[in-house]
């Protein structure tokens, strides 16, 4: 077939435009399919999502509720951060019972002790309330995910530090919180790796401080008067270390203090040197993951694994342990891990938000 000038015109301006009517087409279907994925990911504003803590004034709770907030300000849904201000399971079980009878969307919980919760978060799941851990755990429980820092590799870490830098040989002592899961892995890992790694280091004695300053201070002055040789002591968490390293000061033996996790006065005495040395869990990475975790859980139509979980009207989003890793934080970088500079860079009102 022979085209004229005029028909060979005409012929490419309709290929011209079916052409683009084509591309149109398939731009606006790859919209409408991007738009829908993107959707998946955006949840109701009336979903509301809860952070449950025991002794919710301690600082270490806030910055892993501020990167929970921001990921639920990303996924579209509310937070909120609630807890009770003792240190008592049985309050903590109480504050996680009125929530339960608001019917969120999910709680991202902190157990004060594993076992009493194993009843409450079995009912939760009955209730389709999924319930994520984090930072100590309810392992026989039904929840969906437990995000935390590997509590076995920071004792080994601090272990360690200390045995290298008594030269393998020395007297050290532990300060614990016998009862909340991860501290008790700390201490256990951190006296195993002694015990295994440096045979030279002698554990002389061990209290229970309870996350008590006072408590820790008295301790520490009692053990050294028993163990005049006494040249650290390891706590799975800040508090005690306050009072420690007071009582390590005012004796001047250079007794060196360890201890996981920070807060303010912490990090003043890291930099002062009267602190040996600590480690703290990402905490970021921890609220920003168990929030994640959390939303999968609750809209669980957008996983679909290859698995018998859906036939059996299982939940296919289980998670067993999400690391969400630690820092080693010395007297050269402390000052990036204090919590109000934090919220003044990010400008944020923090756990009151």
């Amino acid at each position: 077939m022979r085209f004229t000038r005029e028909k060979e015109s005409l012929f490419k301006r309709g290929v011209k435009r079916a052409a683009v009517s084509v591309l149109t087409a398939c731009i606006a279907f790859s919209t409408v399919a991007a738009e829908k994925e993107a959707n998946g990911f955006v949840g109701d504003p009336e979903e509301t999502y809860y952070m449950n803590v025991f002794v919710s004034g301690v600082e270490y709770w806030f910055p892993v509720y501020e990167m929970m907030k921001q990921a639920g300000k990303k996924l579209g849904v509310k937070t909120v951060y609630t807890g009770t201000p003792e240190y008592d399971v049985n309050k903590q079980l109480a504050s996680f019972e009125q929530i339960l009878a608001r019917k969120p969307a999910g709680i991202l919980l902190a157990p004060i002790n594993p076992d009493p919760f194993v009843e409450p978060i079995k009912r939760a799941r009955e209730m389709g309330i999924p319930v994520v851990t984090f930072g100590a755990d309810s392992p026989n429980s039904e929840r969906t995910a437990y995000v935390t820092s590997d509590n076995e590799r920071e004792g080994i870490y601090a272990a360690d530090a200390i045995a290298e830098d008594m030269g393998g040989k020395g007297e050290y002592a532990v300060l614990e919180n016998p009862g909340q899961d991860n501290h008790d892995k700390r201490v256990a890992a951190f006296i195993g790796r002694m015990e295994e790694k440096w045979p030279g280091m002698k554990l002389v004695t061990r209290a229970a401080s309870n996350q008590d300053p006072t408590k820790a201070y008295n301790a520490l002055l009692t053990m050294s008067q028993a163990h005049p040789n006494l040249g650290a002591v390891f706590m799975p968490e800040a508090n005690s270390a306050m009072g420690a390293a007071q009582a390590a000061k005012e004796l001047g033996k250079g007794i060196r203090v360890f201890n996981c996790d920070i807060n303010a006065k912490v990090l003043d005495m890291i930099k002062n040197e009267e602190i040996f040395g600590a480690l703290n869990p990402n905490q970021g990475v921890q609220g920003f993951m168990g929030m994640t975790l959390l939303f999968l859980a609750k809209h669980s139509e957008l996983i679909d694994p290859m698995n018998d979980h859906v036939a059996k009207g299982i939940n296919p989003m289980q998670v067993p342990y999400v690391d969400n890793g630690f820092s080693i934080v010395t007297k050269e970088n402390a000052e990036h891990f204090y919590w109000d500079t934090y919220m003044k860079r990010r400008e944020s009102k923090g756990v009151r938000d």
